[in-house]
């Protein structure tokens, strides 16, 4: 993908968007908006299911602005949430609206976080919960995103995916809850789609007092002070800055491309690090037949470069599903 870029300076805007809502028929609603990101030269994937919207785009700002005054008159859509910012270049091959059967999967049936997700919390009024003796503070994200940073005091479940949230959460939630009074329970992720989901989901298990970082980590990372900030480290992030910091600056860490792990500097020092094939991460993961179709892989990505071209190849595996864990 092509380096970030101040949106007013980028002639490509990319717009991450998601949004808990209602749709009766997700399907009666793919085609008109396939239709309407083709008409307006619009790229990226689009996730419909009965409990909302999820995804992220890229165009022209013009045809952007269109595309998502379709969204907003989607039921329940007006509000939607949206965050932006700009690209040199495309950074999606092409236009895909999946059905599917949740905007981010957490495989628990009916949550309905649109009418029944958790209180939401403003980045400026988050440090004063968190700091709160008396407030369990949860990391909903997966353990390659929190190894990376997280804030002070949070509890890191070391899940590999949204998917082991709910289980994590029953196997320990005496420990986390105690018996009497429950204590109240703040959860955040990196934009907010997750904590909606999860304080969905801890509320039909029957906790009480359950709070989100509106906006989450880039949200406060964005508005809140370094000098007055409880976060620690970076925050990894689904598109092609990898990790930002406070004021989402470009943060120190690079990708993997064959298991999508953030890594470090150290990382790539290693011996078990091959640019394209391979981290200290993932050596042990793959066979020598996967490192070499991801060898020839890499191969192709550099000739393509070197030929001023764009180079589609089949995707990678990777170790964590965009569209069941991005933000």
């Amino acid at each position: 993908m092509s380096s970030p870029s101040p949106i007013s300076n980028a002639p490509i805007r990319v717009a991450a968007l998601y949004r808990f809502a209602t749709f009766d028929d997700p399907a009666a609603l793919r085609e008109p908006l396939l239709a309407a990101c083709r008409k307006n030269h619009i790229r990226g994937t689009l996730l419909l299911a009965r409990e909302g919207i999820n995804g992220t785009i890229a165009g022209s700002h013009d045809g952007i602005a269109r595309v998502l005054d379709h969204i907003r008159l989607l039921p329940g859509c007006e509000q939607i949430e949206v965050k932006f910012s700009g690209a040199v270049e495309m950074p999606f091959h092409r236009m895909k609206v999946r059905l599917k059967r949740e905007i981010v999967t957490m495989g628990q049936g009916d949550l309905d976080p649109a009418h029944n997700a958790g209180t939401y919390v403003d980045p400026q009024d988050w440090n004063g919960l968190i700091a709160d003796p008396d407030t369990i503070v949860i990391d909903t994200r997966n353990d390659y995103e929190v190894a990376i940073g997280t804030f002070a005091r949070a509890i890191d479940p070391k899940t590999p995916s949204f998917r082991d949230f709910p289980d994590w959460f029953r196997t320990e939630r005496e420990r986390l809850l105690g018996e009497g009074k429950q204590p109240k329970v703040a959860m955040f992720c990196t934009g907010g789609i997750r904590c909606e989901k999860s304080t969905a989901f801890l509320r039909a298990e029957g906790v009480e007092e359950v709070f989100h970082l509106n906006g989450g980590i880039l949200k406060y990372l964005e508005t809140v002070p370094e000098e007055q900030s409880m976060w620690r480290g970076e925050c990894f992030v689904f598109d092609q800055r990898v990790s930002v910091g406070h004021g989402l600056a470009l943060g120190s860490y690079g990708l993997c491309f064959a298991c999508r792990r953030p890594v470090s500097a150290d990382d790539m020092a290693s011996p078990l690090y091959e640019e394209g094939v391979s981290c200290p991460a993932c050596y042990e993961e793959r066979t020598d037949e996967q490192r070499a179709a991801y060898r020839e892989r890499q191969k192709q990505e550099e000739l393509a470069a070197v030929a001023g071209r764009a180079h589609v190849g089949a995707v990678l595996p990777s170790h964590a599903s965009k569209d069941d864990d991005d933000d």
